[in-house]
């Protein structure tokens, strides 16, 4: 079963990069997310990818939303792909793909992780979902549109 458009989105706490516990709760109220699933990190879509949410950044933030990065890498693989990239937003640590699982991420031809991008608004219900595996900044351009979307009164 995999969360829908409409659903509110599953609660989960991860670790971050800098190994502090990172709730999607906490946001609720606060701000929208963008959950972005990704395969692993220093691989070159997942660069890719990665570097795209980090150029468009600033403007999540102006517009009050988080981005999350979220892939079955340990913490200090985080660490090190946050630092090499100059990544200035939130990477989840989700060993043993268990939101990956909660979530219902597919997997691309049984093995590879999938690449599914969440927008989630401030009440926690998803708005959208985005799901290529090789349309990396596709991911990025959904999400700001909907943000932009979600702004408006």
């Amino acid at each position: 079963m995999s969360v829908q458009v409409g659903q509110k989105a599953p609660d989960f706490t991860l670790s971050a990069q800098s190994g502090e516990p990172v709730s999607l709760g906490s946001f609720a109220g606060k701000k929208a997310v963008i959950v972005y699933f990704y395969p692993k990190d220093e691989t070159p879509g997942c660069t890719a990818e990665s570097c795209a949410f980090r150029d468009s950044y600033e403007v999540f933030k102006e517009a009050g939303a988080e981005v999350i990065g979220i892939s079955g890498d340990s913490v200090g693989s985080h660490k090190r792909f946050a630092t090499n990239h100059r990544l200035p937003f939130i990477l989840l640590s989700d060993e043993g793909n268990k939101v990956r699982k909660l979530f219902g991420v597919p997997s691309t031809l049984g093995i590879l992780p999938g690449r599914v991008t969440y927008v989630i608004d401030q009440e926690g219900v998803v708005r959208h979902m985005f799901s290529s595996q090789l349309n990396f900044q596709g991911h990025v351009d959904e999400a700001l549109k909907v943000i932009a979307l979600l702004q408006k009164p």
